[in-house]
């Protein structure tokens, strides 16, 4: 390995502790003063005792569990109450995030071949966390689950509102050329793979196609201020995969909602009028529809 490989990973690895030291300076700042908590999927009331062991799982949950997708991010869900002190070390944890984040972005750009050995290294900074999760299917750190925030209220709140958010999708303009090239990299002798090949080959090779990835249900959190923000606004929505904490002098949680457990099994919203896309996959082994 090179210095400059060296260097990065050192550097990876120091971004990695100060947001493990950072979680950690949080848990325990939130275990010694403690104020109110609502856990998704548990009594409304809940020990300090059981707050703090939640908080402190949640906040430092880093790591792959066998036979879990990479692809996927184990949530979270909860509201916590957090005087100034607490807030201050929420800021003082998302910034380590963003700063392991950036440094994670760059070595992709520049050095991707570190990712795996960081993956390897890493668990192994912080051996007393890495003993604990043993019996429960340690793999290896999960790189997301590390960067992404910690959400936050930035002002007081009147209540929270909480819903499954389950129609969510990503969409990729893709161009018949690239459709081809995609279809091709499959079993090109399959029979449905050539059937999908020659209505490619039917319509205008100009013509723009989109490609659908259809997202995880989440659970959104519709935020109400107490008092209009300084740019007027009253409220707010957010995606929470991770405990929301809001500000709270008195230690207390807004008014909230319990909802339900599971996301609803069928689509919730109605479909927009100037949904353009066709309603059937044009090219059903890609997730591939045409414009409308």
């Amino acid at each position: 390995m090179s210095r400059p490989e060296y260097r990065l990973l050192a550097e990876l690895e120091a971004a990695f502790d100060a947001l493990i030291d950072a979680g950690e300076t949080l848990a325990a700042a939130h275990e010694a003063k403690p104020g109110a908590c609502w856990i998704f999927g548990e009594p409304e009331t809940v020990s300090a005792e059981r707050a703090a062991d939640w908080l402190r799982h949640a906040l430092l949950d880093v790591w792959y569990q066998d036979g879990q997708d990479g692809r996927a991010t184990r949530t979270h869900i909860g509201l916590v109450a957090a005087d100034e002190p607490l807030m201050d070390a929420v800021a003082r944890t998302n910034i380590a995030k963003a700063d392991f984040a950036a440094l994670l972005a760059r070595i992709k750009e520049c050095e991707p071949e570190l990712i795996p050995e960081a993956k390897a290294v890493l668990p192994f900074r912080h051996p007393e966390l890495h003993d604990h999760l043993r019996g429960q299917g340690l793999a290896r750190v999960h790189l997301k689950q590390c960067w992404r925030a910690i959400p936050v209220a930035e002002a007081p709140l009147a209540r929270v509102r909480l819903a499954w958010y389950s129609s969510g999708r990503s969409i990729k303009r893709l161009t018949v050329q690239e459709a081809e090239q995609k279809l091709m990299k499959l079993d090109s002798e399959a029979a449905h793979v050539r059937i999908q090949l020659r209505k490619l080959a039917g319509i205008p090779s100009a013509e723009p196609l989109a490609q659908v990835q259809r997202q995880a249900p989440l659970m959104r959190a519709n935020l109400f201020y107490r008092e209009p923000l300084d740019d007027g606004r009253t409220r707010r929505a957010m995606n929470v995969a991770l405990p929301l904490f809001v500000p709270s002098p008195d230690g207390r949680l807004p008014d909230h909602n319990l909802p339900p457990l599971a996301p609803p099994e069928q689509r919730t919203r109605a479909r927009r009028r100037d949904e353009k896309l066709e309603d059937e996959p044009f090219l059903p082994s890609l997730r591939v529809y045409r414009y409308r």
